[in-house]
């Protein structure tokens, strides 16, 4: 059946109906007619979403330090454009304050979209006056009983691996004195 066809067999039926069932098919094609057009919106908007998430999964998240991190886990995101005033319940300190001023895209970003929390580089500390006799290990600070801090011998050429040698930023490194002691980057493979 031809197009032409199809209307005149509808336009035929359509003169054997009341005005009550005129009106009745009239809102029942419009309806059908929305019902088509959503549908058709739903389709291509779901396109777009398959087509735009392979660069959304490739963008990375935003990398913000813990303690933004923090702030932003203690309140969440915005929800609906939803003012959120930090400093009612929670004191923000103005290392935060500064941090967001001068980062703003990363702030908004890591709010709307999420984030990583950015890790430190971590150091070892090895001992560098230890006496010749034990010339085949190297001495690294190690937290030992009680927390109380103490050297551990490492075979020279092996990794301190063990989890009682310390792992420390540079701001932990800057509060200590450490003379006689060398920084040793830690690695990922080192169990970090």
């Amino acid at each position: 059946m031809t197009k032409n066809d199809y209307i005149e067999k509808i336009t035929q039926n359509l003169e054997h109906l009341t005005k009550d069932e005129l009106k009745d098919v009239s809102i029942l094609t419009t309806a059908q007619y929305g019902v088509r057009l959503k549908v058709a919106e739903k389709e291509y908007l779901e396109k777009e979403i398959t087509s735009l998430a392979p660069q959304l999964q490739q963008q990375a998240l935003p990398v913000v330090p813990d303690f933004i991190g923090k702030l932003i886990n203690t309140f969440g995101a915005p929800e609906d454009g939803k003012y959120i005033n930090y400093s009612v319940s929670y004191p923000v300190h103005q290392k935060e304050l500064d941090w967001i001023d001068n980062h703003q895209k990363t702030w908004l970003t890591a709010l709307l979209f999420g984030f990583r929390v950015e890790k430190p580089q971590l150091f070892y500390l090895k001992h560098i006056d230890m006496s010749k006799s034990d010339a085949h290990l190297n001495w690294y600070l190690a937290k030992g009983t009680d927390n109380v801090l103490i050297h551990q011998g490492i075979k020279k050429g092996k990794s301190p691996k063990l989890k009682c040698i310390l792992k420390l930023t540079q701001q932990e490194i800057d509060s200590m004195q450490t003379g006689s002691y060398e920084k040793i980057e830690v690695h990922m493979e080192d169990g970090e």
